[in-house]
């Protein structure tokens, strides 16, 4: 049971009649942009949620590594057992 012809051809004809044939088409154009700007924006929050990932990832790394001549405790500890281990 879908839509017949004659149902969307009265409802086209309402739509003329409560805009008017010359305002339609300048509507239709708004709804594109309005859409376009959509699709602009949801790209650019892909984005911006990709460069912040990027950054977070780096910047625990940068907080994970030791630095030139400190030892982590886990190494501290992975040293001591193999001591142990070893005799």
């Amino acid at each position: 049971m879908g839509i017949s012809f004659w149902q969307i051809a009265i409802i086209v004809l309402i739509v003329v009649l409560l805009f008017g044939a010359g305002k339609i088409p300048r509507l239709m154009k708004d709804v594109g942009s309005g859409i376009n700007q959509f699709k602009r924006g949801l790209k650019e929050e892909a984005k911006s949620d990709e460069d912040e990932a990027e950054a977070t990832t780096a910047k625990l790394e940068k907080t994970d590594e030791p630095k030139a001549g400190e030892a982590t405790a886990a190494t501290e500890k992975s040293e001591a057992d193999k001591k142990v281990a070893n005799g």
